[in-house]
């Protein structure tokens, strides 16, 4: 009678805990991916509709798409009348996909609706948890596969990547489908022969995932496959284990795949695809600071406790129990698909911190496994580490709110609660890991990354609109009347205000904008305050009749600086 009474009473706590939500998502595999899809969902949605477009990346990966749909001419990559080669085309053709789509069922300016161009990101970020989970079923318990991807979904970096309309969460998708086929081919018992049937099934996703990263971002999926592959041959002096991928007709059918696009760009560029794709962009990032974003070694590596939170909270403890485990074969995989890529990441000169994102789930999974296995560090030096799971929340949530009220001039009745509620749930995250263990503590540091964000990007972003001027002057252009208005920019020249002004706007000078405005009615300059006085001299020197408009006070969201920007609008002259 005893037992009994303790066994509701556990279950009765059970189902007032977050651990309620496991434990509901282990009963089948449907419940797993129904509770990480919802998951995913509620970590990625906030802020995905209403993020203006974000400078300067996200620009000009829209705005090359939208030509691409305009000129339809899906082969050559443009921005405006340059030639944008530093990326394969599989993006671009994904997001013309959508927008395509989105027009021929009547969506209304689909061409210039930046959500529409971030929908294969979304889709690559709840794909790569969800493949996150099916990945890790071939390593850990499917309890610790649903933390894994729980992990992957609250993960602040898939969180920033999920809302950028270029490349990143789609190869995070591509990775993990090939090493979860990789990684099944490897662990596969000797002896144990798969049916001809299930064995061309994992040939066909390996092979078929590197297409699809190859198309994305050239090498780089092979970059990370190939270090794991020969990390495996030198430990085990064997990679026998590779013939389960049918090598030979796969490496026929990567070809069929992408031979056709390269020898499409070869013959409409020549060299210049690979000279600037190899030559200029990997060259360039590989032994200098591409754009100012060089940073020494060891920068990943401090930038992955942010990055990866809150997951990478448990990092340090698991870090023991992994460096035990070092030689099993699941282990060993896991650590072959991590190691020596960071490394070689760690050791280029250019550094953004997606670079490391394909990285994530070997982590998430060797974690996972450690909380399920309950063998995490005790040393109360990295028990202490825990509060990181309540001072993120509370840094950032009080960083938000700051910039709320002094960029956007807001109180932010609703972001309070939010900031609250996920400073709560970091406090108890921390304060009761002891008493309730990692995974409940785990689930708790994800509900305050999902609260936090939702804050951020729901309410705190989209609000701080002097972070978004192109929209203020698109906005000028749609409400002046005009059948086809033409502008021209001068001084602040981002690629979102050629995405969202048209394609025709021209980035020119102060001479060139005054010239412009001569050209005839229904055009618009939009000057940058400290270029107006050469405008306005070029504009009397050549007798130009023009009229002032709306004057936007804003920040540059890529170069930090408050810019003013002042509109003028061409007269008939007659």
């Amino acid at each position: 009678m005893a037992v009994t009474a303790d066994k509701e009473r556990h279950q009765q706590t059970s189902w007032r805990s977050l651990t309620a939500i496991v434990d509901f998502a282990v009963a089948s595999h449907a419940r797993a991916i129904a509770v990480l899809l919802v998951a995913s969902l509620v970590s990625f949605l906030p802020g995905f509709f209403s993020t203006p477009p974000i400078d300067r990346d996200e620009a000009r990966f829209a705005q090359a798409t939208k030509q691409m749909v305009e000129s339809g001419d899906y082969v050559d990559i443009r921005f405006q009348d340059e030639v944008r080669y530093k990326k394969p085309v599989g993006i671009y053709w994904l997001q013309a996909a959508v927008v395509k789509t989105a027009s021929a069922l009547g969506f209304q300016r689909a061409p210039t609706t930046i959500w529409l161009y971030r929908i294969p990101s979304l889709i690559g970020a709840i794909g790569a948890v969800l493949l996150t989970y099916w990945a890790a079923l071939a390593f850990v318990s499917r309890r610790a596969a649903v933390l894994a991807g729980l992990m992957m979904a609250s993960c602040v970096l898939l969180g920033v990547e999920r809302l950028l309309a270029k490349t990143d969460a789609m190869l995070l998708l591509a990775t993990v489908a090939a090493m979860g086929a990789m990684a099944r081919a490897y662990l596969r018992a000797p002896g144990e022969e798969p049916t001809p049937a299930d064995a061309w099934t994992l040939a066909a996703v390996f092979w078929t995932s590197i297409a699809v990263g190859v198309l994305l971002k050239g090498p780089l999926i092979a970059m990370i496959l190939g270090l794991t592959i020969v990390a495996l041959a030198a430990v085990d002096r064997s990679c026998r284990w590779l013939r389960a991928l049918k090598p030979l007709p796969g490496i026929a059918w990567l070809a069929i795949l992408v031979l056709p696009w390269f020898l499409a760009i070869i013959g409409r560029s020549g060299e210049t695809f690979f000279a600037e794709s190899v030559g200029q962009d990997l060259a360039s990032k590989l032994f200098a600071g591409q754009e100012s974003h060089g940073a020494p070694p060891g920068s990943y590596f401090l930038l992955f406790w942010f990055t990866f939170w809150p997951g990478s909270t448990l990092a340090a403890l698991a870090t023991p129990a992994v460096y035990a485990a070092r030689r099993e074969p699941k282990t060993k995989f896991l650590l072959a698909w991590l190691v020596p890529s960071w490394i070689v990441f760690e050791l280029v000169v250019t550094k953004l911190p997606h670079y490391v994102l394909p990285l994530y789930p070997a982590i998430a999974i060797l974690i996972a496994g450690v909380v399920d296995a309950r063998t995490l560090s005790r040393r109360p030096f990295l028990v202490w580490g825990t509060i990181w799971w309540f001072v993120l929340p509370m840094v950032s949530g009080l960083a938000g709110i700051v910039a709320l009220a002094v960029i956007g001039r807001q109180f932010g009745l609703l972001v309070w609660p939010l900031i609250g509620a996920a400073a709560v749930m970091g406090f108890l995250a921390w304060r009761l890991y002891e008493a309730d263990g990692a995974e409940h503590s785990l689930l708790r540091g994800a509900a305050a990354a999902i609260l936090t964000g939702i804050a951020i990007f729901a309410l705190i972003l989209p609000a701080l609109s002097q972070l978004f001027p192109s929209p203020q002057l698109a906005r000028i252009l749609r409400e002046s009347r005009c059948a086809e208005p033409l502008a021209a920019a001068v001084g602040y020249q981002e690629p979102s205000l050629v995405f969202l002004a048209g394609t025709a706007t021209r980035l020119t000078d102060s001479a060139g904008a005054a010239e412009f405005l001569r050209g005839g009615e229904c055009r618009f300059a939009f000057v940058e305050a400290r270029q107006e006085k050469s405008f306005a001299q070029r504009a009397e020197a050549i007798g130009l009749r023009y009229t002032g408009g709306a004057r936007i006070e804003a920040i540059n969201i890529s170069t930090g600086q408050p810019i003013t920007i002042a509109v003028y609008r061409s007269v008939d002259p007659s």
